[in-house]
């Protein structure tokens, strides 16, 4: 049954694992987060909803372009949590999307879901590494099916070629030149790093490791309305012009890119010439 939920939920594909389990990926801080937003952790389901809605001009990400995907994620995963809760009637269901302290990615990889990428993405095919992912944390053991680990990619290199950072390594990533990181970051930069945005074509976040992917040559596109619908392609200096904090969340509080403010936005144009 639960196939069938989070099928209608608009997962691409789902897993899960007893939070022991995970806890093994999980410094001793963030097991004790997890512990006070759920006492006797059990289990931990993991699901990937895809949000590719083609390639099309603009200078924000297209992650950033649909509606906020922790509003979205978290959302459909509440319609699990209502199946679940009718189930086992006694149980906490916490639903979550980049925001909890549980490993997602490694949490997706442990239950089998897509492949392991060198630029540390999770690449589901045929919809590639354009996923969002989202967890549901709970104190019972929930039935689970039989899981296999994520095999790793094909390992080409090129993601760890194209960073415009340099930011990718085999060890990981630094995110002192992550441009996705970056462009989201509060405050002032270093020169190098002002360097880095001034030649970025995007204000927010950064597409490259993913639009140089082998695995990303033709991704499907996303059934969610949510990522489908409604894009905002891109932003300008005038788009901007005159908002405060309350009221550019007022415009663009449903995206993710409204979650820093409008002052890194400005910045980023600023560094850009624009």
């Amino acid at each position: 049954m639960l196939n069938e939920a989070f099928a209608a939920a608009g997962a691409a594909a789902w897993g899960g694992l007893p939070f022991s389990e995970l806890a093994e990926d999980m410094p001793p801080a963030a097991i004790v987060k997890v512990e006070e937003l759920c006492p006797s952790p059990r289990t931990v389901l993991v699901a990937a909803f895809p949000y590719y809605a083609g390639e099309r001009p603009g200078n924000l990400s297209l992650y950033a372009r649909g509606r906020d995907y922790h509003q979205v994620v978290t959302g459909r995963l509440n319609t699990i949590c209502n199946f679940l809760k009718e189930k086992y009637q006694n149980g906490a269901f916490l639903p979550a999307a980049d925001n909890s302290p549980l490993p997602e990615r490694q949490a997706a990889w442990r239950c089998g879901i897509g492949l392991r990428g060198k630029n540390g993405l999770v690449i589901l095919p045929p919809y590639g590494s354009y996923v969002f992912l989202g967890t549901i944390l709970t104190d019972v053991e929930v039935d689970l099916p039989s899981r296999t680990p994520s095999a790793h990619c094909v390992g080409c290199g090129k993601c760890l070629i194209a960073c415009p950072g340099g930011a990718l390594e085999e060890a990981g990533v630094d995110l002192d030149r992550c441009l996705s990181e970056l462009t989201q970051r509060k405050g002032e930069l270093t020169a190098d790093q002002g360097a880095l945005l001034k030649n970025h074509p995007l204000i927010w976040g950064c597409d490259t490791c993913q639009q140089v992917c082998p695995y990303n040559a033709a991704p499907a596109l996303s059934p969610l309305p949510e990522f489908r619908e409604g894009l905002v392609d891109a932003l300008e200096g005038a788009d901007l012009e005159g908002l405060t904090n309350r009221t550019f969340r007022e415009r663009y509080g449903d995206r993710a890119f409204a979650w820093r403010g409008p002052a890194p936005l400005r910045r980023n144009l600023e560094a850009r010439g624009e």
